[in-house]
């Protein structure tokens, strides 16, 4: 971390060095050839040094002093004034400074350069330029203070947006890994709940299913343990877990009851969220089961390239209790789950037909 702050300061330094040699440089040679054939003298040279010098100072005393202390807090009045004083001293200060360093030569009229010089045939001898004064007249100073004040204000500006941009960004991220390792935490429980109901069914009758299925219940808590922390889990393990409940669920089960899981395509190279499809499966076991009457629960999983094809269908075993439009926490935290892990890449249909319940989930990993 201290490197790549290390690496990312001198790349800054280096930016910010090649944009003001480009900035300064470029006006000198592309529209002003006269100065180019002519030749500056000492004290023009130091004319534009000295300002070059002070945009520079400003930029910087703009975008971290005075843009943070005043416009960012609305003192108006007090960014505004020392923007102005900062005109006042770069029009006058750093042509004193000039005239310290050197003196303004006199004009020669003999001068065999400018005599040669075609530029200069038929313009009169005694401008103002040729007496030594600066080059670059007030007006143009001005306006190229207001172009570095700009400048200043536009990359504050974006600066200040994509830091913002970043914060929202990371808040938002923040607030979706808090949400799903909540919703997580609501699963985990939601099915051990519903899993422990059936194998202390088992165990009030004294059946011989309860030993394999606290072995099924292992298998299960240890997948839950270990895959459940992380974000997206191979597909193929997620399989195996619903044949490990799917096991668990039959000890209860009478003949009664028909059952299929099948099973297509590759699922060994796609990831796709940890138990995103167990709570449409546990659903189907919780309303689509009877002892007393026929029922059918029909589970189907396949992938095409990188998209997960999910189905299932089941009884709806008839009820005073049973109200299929609300199906508990369960389904409610999945498709919260869809929502925050599969934005647009995903649609989730759930409805009833014929006294079935049809569930049809798309992914595209």
């Amino acid at each position: 971390m201290v490197i790549q702050t290390s690496n990312r300061k001198i790349v800054t330094l280096i930016a910010h060095t090649l944009a003001w040699i480009c900035f300064f440089t470029v006006p000198y040679l592309v529209f002003f050839p006269r100065l180019r054939d002519f030749g500056l003298s000492n004290h023009q040279l130091a004319s534009i040094i000295c300002n070059n010098v002070f945009l520079v100072v400003f930029y910087y005393l703009n975008t971290l002093v005075l843009i943070p202390r005043f416009l960012v807090k609305e003192k108006w009045f007090l960014y505004i004034l020392s923007i102005v004083v900062c005109l006042f001293v770069f029009l006058y200060v750093p042509k004193q400074i000039a005239l310290w360093i050197a003196e303004p030569e006199p004009f020669n009229p003999n001068n065999r350069e400018f005599i040669r010089n075609p530029a200069f045939k038929g313009k009169p001898r005694f401008s103002g330029f040729m007496r030594g004064q600066r080059p670059l007249a007030d007006p143009y100073n001005t306006v190229l203070f207001f172009l570095i004040f700009t400048m200043g204000i536009s990359i504050s500006v974006v600066q200040r947006w994509l830091k913002t941009e970043q914060t929202r960004k990371e808040t938002e991220n923040e607030k979706l890994n808090t949400e799903l390792s909540f919703l997580k935490s609501q699963v985990n429980p939601h099915f051990f709940f519903n899993t422990l109901n059936n194998i202390y069914s088992l165990a009030v009758v004294k059946s011989e299913k309860t030993a394999p299925a606290v072995m099924k219940l292992s298998a299960i808590m240890r997948y839950i343990l270990s895959e459940t922390q992380r974000d997206h889990v191979p597909l193929q393990n997620e399989v195996d877990f619903i044949h490990n409940f799917i096991d668990l669920q039959k000890v209860r089960l009478t003949d009664k009851v028909s059952l299929s899981f099948n099973t297509g395509g590759n699922t060994d190279e796609l990831l796709v969220a940890p138990l995103i499809f167990i709570p449409f499966v546990e659903n189907a076991f919780k309303y689509g089961v009877s002892t007393k009457e026929s029922s059918s629960i029909d589970i189907n999983l396949r992938t095409e390239g990188n998209k997960i094809f999910f189905s299932c269908i089941n009884y709806i075993v008839p009820s005073e209790n049973n109200l299929m439009e609300n199906t508990g926490i369960g389904i409610n935290n999945v498709k919260r789950r869809l929502e925050l892990m599969y934005p647009e890449k995903h649609t989730l249909a759930t409805f009833e037909k014929d006294n079935y319940y049809h569930v049809q989930l798309e992914i595209t990993t």
